[in-house]
């Protein structure tokens, strides 16, 4: 079963019932009758193939599906912010913010444009604001519209957490855990602590999302990828995050084999040559900045930027540029003679690699798992 077809209002009666004790109490809080409340638990559980609850004389007791649904079931809908909101709203929308139009929404989901069109504009009446701006042959989300889209998709993660949580109580190991990889986890760590976790749980999909940092915390905040893996920033961007430190890194000079500088360097020899660095704002520029502040004098020409480790092997391959990486997302190069590690870098140079969640993410027992199988990778970086 997938999260975005569930029916909203019999989740909120199943969390009703689970927090009043009784059918007449929740039908009271949803706004349901008691019997539309007893008829949706009884499809939930349909749609869900167990008991939410046992049926006794003095009422409904919740079972321990329900007991551990309830929770993810809350926070999704605070999210919505409706019960009347549909699923299929819910689905309109969302395909529509992520695809930017109706005709690349309605091409996804396999639903008509104006199915779309209409499903679009209840979801706005029934919230009471207008979620779309049309411009020309163009559409952009409004700000709440916007604001909306990230509350749906988190409010989706949280179902589907919930749906992991039940098949973990059935002993069903199944689910898929969706990882940002940045560019020094996707060397070692990541491949090592995925094979790990696979052997212990052979039936977990692993999908992995590479990017930046920048590229990726937009996905993480809306409930797309589940955690980042990479370098740390500091500050931390926004209360909304939250960093796990792993290990610290230290990026070394590198260059290819043959380089004037392969048997070491001194004095200005570091600024006779281009660089290859990523992007201001990424904390290895930073570093690279903070080298150069060590040696002193002025900073020594940047002709690329790139933060793509595949890119920069080529060129440095290619020509005598200097970079500033770590051993490990050149390992096999370095080991091959292909490269050279002519380092260390001057100055106290490193950064902090771990994991970043937002904070108020309660991963599911699974996702608990991979985290620790990454953690202990981590830790014996610094071993």
């Amino acid at each position: 079963m997938q999260p975005d077809h569930f029916n909203i209002r019999h989740l909120a009666a199943t969390a009703a019932v689970v927090e009043h004790g009784s059918v007449s109490l929740a039908a009271r809080a949803v706004n349901l009758t008691q019997p539309a409340v007893t008829q949706g638990i009884a499809r939930l559980e349909v749609q869900l193939g167990l008991l939410l609850f046992e049926r006794r004389p003095a009422g409904m007791v919740p079972t321990e599906a329900a007991l551990r649904l309830t929770p993810r079931v809350e926070a999704a809908l605070r999210l919505i912010g409706s019960s009347r909101v549909t699923a299929t709203q819910i689905r309109a929308f969302v395909a529509l913010a992520r695809c930017g139009s109706y005709a690349a929404a309605a091409a996804q989901t396999g639903v008509s444009e104006p199915s779309l069109h209409r499903a679009v504009g209840d979801l706005g009446l029934a919230l009471g604001y207008r979620l779309v701006d049309r411009r020309g042959r163009s559409l952009t989300l409004t700000r709440q519209g916007a604001l909306l889209a990230r509350r749906l998709r988190l409010a989706l993660a949280e179902l589907r957490a919930g749906l992991d949580d039940i098949a973990d109580l059935q002993g069903r190991d199944g689910g898929r855990i969706v990882v940002g990889a940045m560019p020094l986890s996707r060397a070692r760590l990541l491949p090592q602590a995925i094979t790990a976790f696979r052997a212990m749980h052979p039936n977990i999909d692993i999908a992995i999302h590479e990017g930046s940092h920048v590229e990726l915390v937009g996905p993480l905040r809306d409930g797309e990828i589940d955690m980042m893996v990479g370098a740390l920033r500091d500050p931390l961007l926004g209360p909304d995050l939250r960093q796990i430190s792993l290990f610290e890194d230290s990026p070394t000079i590198i260059a290819r084999a043959g380089h004037p500088l392969a048997s070491g360097w001194r004095g200005d020899d570091l600024r006779r040559f281009g660089w290859i660095v990523p992007p201001e704002e990424t904390p290895l520029r930073q570093l690279w900045r903070q080298m150069f502040d060590a040696v002193g004098g002025p900073l020594p020409p940047v002709p690329i930027e790139c933060g793509s480790v595949l890119t920069i092997r080529e060129l440095l391959l290619r020509d005598n540029f200097l970079t500033l990486l770590s051993v490990e997302q050149l390992s096999v190069e370095l080991e091959t003679g292909l490269l050279v590690d002519i380092g260390p870098a001057p100055g106290r140079i490193s950064r902090t690699i771990g994991l970043t969640t937002r904070a108020d993410w309660r991963p599911t027992r699974l996702q608990q798992a991979f985290i620790q199988a990454v953690e202990a990778f981590g830790v014996s970086q610094n071993s």
